[in-house]
């Protein structure tokens, strides 16, 4: 393979997706290109893969990374080649009225790594060296590729307004929910319950903060007769409409119901609108990344998130196509893919 080339998947259009050589992404002024050790597999990326998402084809997905500097490029003087990085895959614009307002998660001119300009499903990927923050020698590339989906999930907490003491009802115990599982309960919820189809994971999701499993084939018996009135927080870590219609009926008074999972673009469920002004209901989105990266890192790097446990599985670059056109098992957390 030359020296300009490098091994990548590349998702050509839905359920079309192959490895095979690409350029090498030359950083320009102010960037640098990082030679990927892990990156991790998100539902987004699985949205991409079977065109449910709003991304461009043909495109290399991948926006959960860590790795090492390979090159810096003009300008650059915060990182040497060699230095062990994560990075946020945001990619604002900085200048237009949302981005300059604290909103760059919703920027106009909205990019991100591996959801609308080339990501880390590859050998090397560029990222502008302002997006970059250098690991501490304790933390593993494993562990640095959750940086981002904490951030993500450090923006939900953020918009929502979880007091100590209440109660809360998730829907999905995939890596997401896992995640936001141990976010909740540090934030001091009261009673955390949990649905989920596998008993693995909420077994798990008790490890971890969780105060009840409940499998999702037992929900619509369970959570009307031991929970009549409800509960204060609702949230939709699925992305399923139907689970999400659903999920609204257990909507208490001035409950709030925040939407983290990504639901097929289109996709719509009903919202009973005069429950919503009777209950003083609140109904929050919560997208992607927002100045949320570096306190995730904090997260990650005083412990207070634990993903040991999350990495079900890692598969290789070529293993990629094959494991991206299977069916998923309901038990799987976390696939990475390994370049080390």
């Amino acid at each position: 393979m030359g020296s300009n080339m490098m091994k990548a998947f590349v998702i050509e259009g839905p359920r079309q997706g192959s490895v095979r050589e690409v350029p090498y992404p030359e950083p320009g002024p102010g960037e640098v290109v990082i030679q990927v050790k892990r990156c991790g597999i998100c539902g987004t990326d699985l949205h991409i893969f079977e065109g449910e998402f709003l991304s461009p084809y043909p495109i290399i997905p991948g926006h959960e990374l860590s790795g090492v500097i390979h090159r810096v490029g003009d300008g650059v003087d915060t990182f040497q080649v060699g230095d062990r990085v994560t990075a946020d895959p945001t990619l604002p614009c900085n200048r237009c009225d949302r981005c300059l307002t604290g909103k760059m998660n919703q920027c106009r001119n909205w990019q991100a790594l591996g959801n609308t300009v080339d990501g880390a499903m590859a050998e090397y990927v560029k990222v502008p060296a302002a997006n970059v923050v250098k690991l501490p020698d304790h933390m593993s590339f494993e562990t640095a590729a959750f940086t981002e989906p904490i951030a993500c999930v450090v923006h939900a907490m953020n918009r929502l307004p979880l007091k100590s003491g209440q109660s809360v009802l998730l829907f999905g115990a995939g890596s997401m929910g896992q995640q936001l599982v141990q976010a909740i309960a540090h934030r001091g919820a009261g009673e955390l319950v949990v649905v989920d189809l596998s008993q693995d994971k909420l077994d798990l999701a008790l490890r971890f903060g969780a105060t009840r499993g409940v499998l999702a084939t037992e929900a619509d018996s369970v959570l009307p007769a031991d929970y009549p009135d409800g509960f204060d927080i609702v949230v939709d870590v699925t992305g399923i409409p139907r689970v999400i219609q659903g999920a609204l009926r257990y909507l208490g008074v001035t409950g709030t119901f925040l939407q983290f999972g990504v639901t097929p673009t289109g996709a719509s469920v009903t919202v009973p609108t005069f429950d919503l002004y009777r209950n003083d209901w609140t109904i929050l989105g919560s997208m992607a990344i927002n100045d949320s990266f570096i306190p995730a890192f904090h997260w990650l790097k005083a412990g207070r998130i634990e993903t040991g446990h999350l990495v079900s599985q890692t598969i290789s670059l070529d293993e990629l196509p094959n494991w991206m056109a299977s069916d998923k098992s309901p038990d799987v957390l976390k696939v990475q893919v390994t370049f080390e």
